[in-house]
Parts: structure tokens; sequence; C-alpha cells
């Protein structure tokens, strides 16, 4: 493993880090707003959304562009000078928020984590959460709902892809759920990890089985085995780790973000280092853009 190298700063708040084959690195900034992006030679970061703030999760999609998450989940086309609404919310229905951090699975259907309340400096979890999934033809319904998950964050499929690892802030451990692939659906969860300090949020999964936890709150990286078990700490100059993701060629590089809660700080960085391990591209989603079409909408039943 290499040293750890910051390869961008300045920001508020980066969340959902992706690495795209043609485009890099791409990541969000939920406070500060905008996508951005730093290229494969390593250049940029460039914009590549402009001022969508609330984003903790991005999606590619197979017709290009990213399904981005927020006060709902859309599609911003490679143009991104239009938005197409995937699945609508509004909060005085449906008691949630808004949608924090996705992933796509195998079929390309899209899994997408719902937040109570926004974190903010003086109370940095939701109390409540959920998780919802858009399916490959445009429908969407509820796969775990509150109070079953208190602060929804960050998700990830294992190798097979029949395993989904699930990040619950609010109960400070990193859950795995059986998933059934070829309907969408989910199992009874399992404990699989815990934190001893701060909360874990965004994960990811490697080749290996090996599944890596930003550490919010205690400045670092944990790496758990394919069954649980601590197998290695990654310690990082900033408090607040929000995520990490694989990208490069070979998938070995390591990409991970740090933010702050408070607006008037801007610390946000991204960090750079390789890996002995690849680690797995994430899915594309396939669900329906239907420029004019009426979304599904979070039901408030659901979530009761």
């Amino acid at each position: 493993m290499t040293r750890l190298e910051k390869i961008a700063a300045g920001f508020h708040l980066l969340e959902g880090p992706v690495w795209d084959p043609t485009s890099g690195l791409v990541f969000a900034d939920a406070e500060g707003g905008g996508v951005f992006g730093i290229n494969q030679a390593g250049t940029g970061p460039t914009t590549i959304v402009q001022h969508r703030r609330g984003i903790g999760g991005l999606v590619r999609h197979q017709a290009g562009g990213l399904v981005v998450s927020g006060r709902n989940v859309a599609y911003k086309g490679t143009d991104t000078s239009s938005t197409v609404v995937l699945l609508d919310n509004a909060p005085e229905m449906s008691g949630m928020v808004g949608f924090s951090d996705m992933c796509a699975d195998a079929s390309g259907r899209v899994l997408a984590g719902m937040l109570g309340s926004r974190p903010t400096q003086e109370n940095h979890l939701s109390d409540h959460g959920s998780l919802w999934l858009i399916d490959l033809d445009g429908s969407a319904r509820c796969l775990i709902p509150t109070p079953k998950v208190r602060h929804t964050n960050g998700l990830a499929f294992s190798p097979d892809d029949t395993s989904l690892y699930y990040a619950d802030s609010g109960q400070r451990a990193v859950f795995v759920y059986d998933y059934d692939v070829d309907c969408g659906r989910v199992g009874e969860p399992r404990l699989f990890a815990t934190m001893d300090a701060g909360i874990p949020d965004g994960l990811a999964v490697a080749a290996d089985g090996s599944v890596w936890v930003a550490n919010a709150f205690a400045s670092r990286v944990l790496v758990f085995g394919p069954h649980g078990g601590l197998q290695r700490t990654i310690n990082m100059p900033q408090e607040i780790v929000t995520n990490v993701c694989f990208g490069g060629t070979a998938m070995d590089e390591i990409f991970i973000t740090t933010g702050s809660l408070n607006p008037a700080e801007r610390v946000g960085a991204v960090y750079h280092l390789t890996n002995d391990v690849p680690g797995l591209q994430t899915h594309q989603a396939k669900c329906p853009v239907l420029v004019g079409a009426t979304p599904p909408a979070v039901s408030p039943r659901e979530d009761d």
C-alpha cells in the first residue's frame, strides 16, 4: 500500500465517490453543492453537475450520465442540461427529507437509502431512515422500512452479488443482508461489524470480499474480512471520513473522501493511495429514463 496523498481539497462535505472507466473519479459536495471529476490522468477537479446540494450517492447509468440522490433520486444526462426524476419524495407526506447513499445491483436496479432528517454540526445522526428500490420498469418499492433503519449510509454488494452490506450509522454498525438479484429482495439483517468509535459512513468492497468502511468522526478507514473481523486500519488526517471507493485502470487505487458539517469550513478533500488487492467496479443503473413521465413517489404508509 502506497503513502496517502491528498489530490483535491477546498470543498465542504464530500460524498458519493464512484469510479467511471471513461471519466475517472466522480464525487459530490453534499454541503457546498455540485458534482466534480478528476480524470484518469489525475487532472481536475472539473465541474460535472452544478449547484445541486444534498447528494449523498452517485450511480453510473448505462445510458451515460449519473443517477444522483438528494431531495429526490434523479438522472443527470451527459449534457447535464436537464434532470429526470426517477423517484420523488414529499417530506411532509413521507416523513423523510431525502435520499443519501445509493448503489445499483447486478441487474441494474437502483437501491437508495433515505434519511428522516439531515445531519448537522449539532446533530450528526438522522432519527430514522429506510431503503428504497427503483426497479427495471421504473416502479419503486420499499425494501427496508423505518424503524429497521435508523441512519442510512453506505451500500455495496459482495463479489458474487448475493450479499448487501448496509451501514446504519444510527446503530453504529454495518449489517449484511442476503440479496436475491433475480427479484431485488433482501433477507433479514445480520450484524457484520460495529464501530468502537465514531460511526460507519460510506463503504466499498474489494475483489477478495473485504469490506472497506469510512469511519466518520474517528479519522480512519476500517477494513474487515468477508465474514467480519478487523483486518486493517488506515489512519486519516481528518476527523470526518465520509466514503471510500476503488478505481484506476486495474481497480487497485483507493479514493477516500472527507469533509465537515460546519458550513463555514472548506476542509473537504480527496485522498489517494494504491492497494495490493483490487476493488470491485460498481454496477450501472438500467432503470428507464423517460423525459416527461410522472415518477413514482415515496409512500408514507410504507415508512410508518
